[in-house]
């Protein structure tokens, strides 16, 4: 007896760690203690872009409407360590709990992803939001089949896309004889058919290219050009067309989707949408783009005519056919993807 006497604390510490405790709150507070949920999302962006800070919005907002039980601790700039290239495995695997996805970086695993959406693909900004259903709904689609839930996203905004050069130039022909940066190998093909020397070079290589004389001009996101000092490296600028912009979508592993429950997965897909439709609602702008312009010019840019209406054809006829091109490379996907945005693109009002 003595024996068992001198267990009876242990035993009494080892049922306090467990269900007494949850007892006692529930005493002591008048309802069962919740556990907390904490999932981690992973973001190749800096915090200091805007579609970081839409980001902790969403993050925000959910442990609001989960009264704190549901969390969502968002890793900036690649922080987790984790290569965009492998996110559509990482997921897959559950490795990670929840990403931010943005189609053009998964071409070695789902090549067909890359032909969605092109630069040329619209000619007006509210072209853009007239496709962007069609838009998303392949990209749920394609993560679907990774085993990705998609819960919303972010719309980025339509910025004027322009011509940055050291001499002036607004035309296709002044174009020829210069060598252009443009930021992907679709945008090679599109330019080289129109007898225009480009290659894809990083942002992040763009000044230099230019300071040195690599490039004479870049290709390049007009509304936020300050943002990497293109001023300081070309004098002149010429509108091309608007930016057709890829949304980047919240997406969720099938691992941790499991784990949550039916009101969590619901608090997920709210404040999900909440952020598709604030950022939707922003995209298009053009009190912005005018504001921007004028701030570029108070840089010392000459802002020169936009390339003409006949150039701007020419630039789109030469774009679709680049764009066949990259879908037949991606197989049978791409094609289907490319075909579902041409018939989207042919309803457009004219």
């Amino acid at each position: 007896m003595e024996r068992y006497i001198r267990k009876l604390p242990k035993a009494l510490c080892t049922m306090l760690g467990g269900g007494a405790l949850a007892l006692a709150a529930t005493t002591m507070h008048g309802a069962p203690a919740h556990a907390e949920t904490t999932l981690k999302m992973h973001s190749q962006i800096v915090e200091s872009r805007p579609e970081a800070q839409w980001l902790n919005k969403f993050a925000e907002r959910v442990a609001e409407k989960s009264d704190g039980e549901l969390k969502i601790n968002v890793y900036h700039a690649g922080s987790l360590g984790l290569k965009d290239p492998d996110l559509l495995r990482i997921l897959k695997a559950g490795a990670v709990d929840m990403a931010m996805l943005y189609g053009g970086y998964y071409t070695r695993d789902a090549p067909g992803l890359a032909a969605v959406y092109v630069q040329g693909a619209i000619r007006e900004p509210e072209q853009h939001m007239e496709l962007l259903p069609t838009v998303r709904e392949i990209y749920e689609e394609a993560y679907g089949d990774w085993n990705i839930n998609t819960v919303g996203g972010v719309v980025s905004p339509v910025f004027d896309v322009g011509i940055h050069c050291k001499s002036p130039v607004n035309t296709l022909e002044e174009l020829k004889g210069k060598k252009l940066r443009v930021w992907a190998a679709h945008l090679v093909d599109t330019f080289t058919r129109l007898d225009v020397a480009a290659q894809v070079i990083p942002q992040n290589d763009m000044y230099l290219a230019l300071q040195t004389g690599v490039v004479d001009c870049a290709y390049y996101l007009s509304t936020v050009a300050p943002t990497v000092s293109l001023h300081e490296v070309t004098e002149y600028e010429a509108y091309l067309h608007p930016w057709a912009a890829v949304p980047w979508m919240f997406g969720v592993s099938q691992k941790a989707w499991a784990g949550l429950s039916d009101e969590q997965r619901d608090i997920l897909r709210e404040a999900g949408e909440e952020i598709w439709q604030e950022t939707r609602e922003a995209a298009v702008d053009p009190e912005r783009e005018a504001k921007a312009r004028a701030e570029r010019e108070e840089l010392g840019v000459t802002m020169l005519e936009p390339f003409s209406e006949e150039d701007v054809s020419k630039f789109v006829a030469a774009s679709k056919k680049a764009w066949r091109e990259l879908a037949e490379k991606a197989g049978p996907k791409g094609i289907e993807y490319y075909e579902r945005m041409q018939d989207a693109i042919s309803e457009l009002p004219e």
